[in-house]
Order: structure tokens, then C-alpha cells, then sequence
């Protein structure tokens, strides 16, 4: 007989099942408030509401409203829930391989632009609070690193594609990488100053080309 205190497995799995559909609602929810509303007016309460679950299911699963624009945020930069790493997937493997140097910039910005098209309103919202939370300043340095670590990557494959500029260091390469795609220039150009994401990409490209080679 199972003791009375030994946990179902159904039981088990339905707890886990509401969890993950808690998370995903409250992702979604959050995503779409931070983003229209802003960090700071927007709490836990409001997310739950929206969401359509309660303030302590929140609380349970995440812990924190940083923690939810955590889980948001990395939804956002990978598209899914997927635990695979940026230069992992499929775009960025294929930029890697790609022999063309010109096949790999454009391969390397349509993947990072794609990426903008979900988390750049996110993004935003953590360099915008970051002065004054310590947590989300150091999700923000966190995420500016892993960002200099992809374009490193790309930057040491395109030096074995063509030469750099003279001046140019891969390790320099990427630091001119990391401001053309930063998430501060995309939202500058295309929030604020209504560039299309196509005219975006076309212009990241082609200062790309013009920066990091001869070409």
C-alpha cells in the first residue's frame, strides 16, 4: 500500500503540467506589459490578472517580478524554451559555416535582427531600470556579455574568410559588432526614428562589411 504521504505520480506530473502552464501564461502576460506599461508600473498583481491566474501561483513559480522579466527576457532572445545556446542555433551555426564572408554578415544580422524583433522592447525595459536595481544590472552586463561572446565567435570566423581591416583584432572586430547590432541602435533607429527593420538590416549589413573587412 502506498504510504499516505508518497506522492502520485499523476499527482506529481499534474502539479508540474500546471506549473509550466502558469509560466507560460505569465511569460506571455508579462512580456506584453513591461513592455507597453513599463517595469515599474507594472506588478505582480497586474501580471496575475492578466494572465489569469493568482498572485501567489506567481509568486510560487517565480519568486519576484525580476525573476519574471528574467524568464521573459530569455524567451524573448531565443524564441523559445529551448536550452540551447545563441551559437547553437540554427541561424547562427549556419552564419558560422557559411564560406562567403558577405553570406555570414548577412546570415549574422538577420539572425540577431530576428532576435530584436522579440526582445528589443524587453531589453529596453532591463537597461532602463538596471541604474537602480542591482539585479537587473547585472541581468543587463550578464546579457552585454553574452552578446561580445556570439560576436567574438563570428568575428574569429570571418578572419579565417577574408582579412579583417589592418587595425582590426577579432577581439576588436566584435567590439565593433556589439555597437553596430546593439539592441540601444536598433531601438534608436527603428522605435524612435521609424526605420523599417528591413532598411535596419540592410544598413547593419552594409556597415558591417565596410568596418570589420576590405571587401
Amino acid at each position: 500500500m502506498m504510504h499516505e504521504t508518497q506522492q502520485r505520480p499523476a499527482e506529481t506530473g499534474g502539479r508540474a503540467a500546471r506549473a509550466h502552464a502558469v509560466r507560460n501564461s505569465v511569460v506571455e502576460s508579462a512580456t506584453e506589459l513591461f513592455a507597453t506599461a513599463g517595469y515599474r508600473s507594472t506588478d505582480l498583481a497586474t501580471i496575475a490578472a492578466r494572465a489569469g491566474v493568482g498572485e501567489q501561483d506567481v509568486r510560487s513559480v517565480f519568486g519576484s517580478k525580476n525573476a519574471v522579466l528574467a524568464a521573459a527576457l530569455e524567451r524573448a532572445v531565443a524564441g523559445d524554451d529551448l536550452p540551447v545556446p545563441t551559437l547553437e542555433r540554427e541561424w547562427a551555426l549556419e552564419a558560422l559555416a557559411d564560406p562567403d564572408p558577405r553570406g555570414q554578415l548577412h546570415r549574422q544580422v538577420a539572425g540577431v535582427g530576428d532576435m530584436y524583433l522579440r526582445a528589443a522592447p524587453l531589453l529596453d525595459v532591463v537597461r532602463g531600470a538596471a541604474p537602480t536595481d542591482p539585479e537587473l544590472a547585472e541581468l543587463w552586463e550578464t546579457n552585454v556579455r553574452q552578446r561580445l561572446t556570439v560576436q567574438l565567435a563570428f568575428a574569429c570566423a570571418l578572419a579565417g574568410k577574408t582579412p579583417l581591416r589592418e587595425e582590426l583584432t577579432p577581439e576588436t572586430a566584435a567590439d565593433v559588432a556589439l555597437a553596430i547590432l546593439s539592441p540601444e541602435t536598433y531601438h534608436l533607429l527603428v522605435a524612435e526614428r521609424k526605420w523599417t527593420h528591413e532598411a535596419w538590416r540592410a544598413w547593419a549589413t552594409a556597415d558591417l562589411t565596410h568596418m570589420l573587412t576590405t571587401l
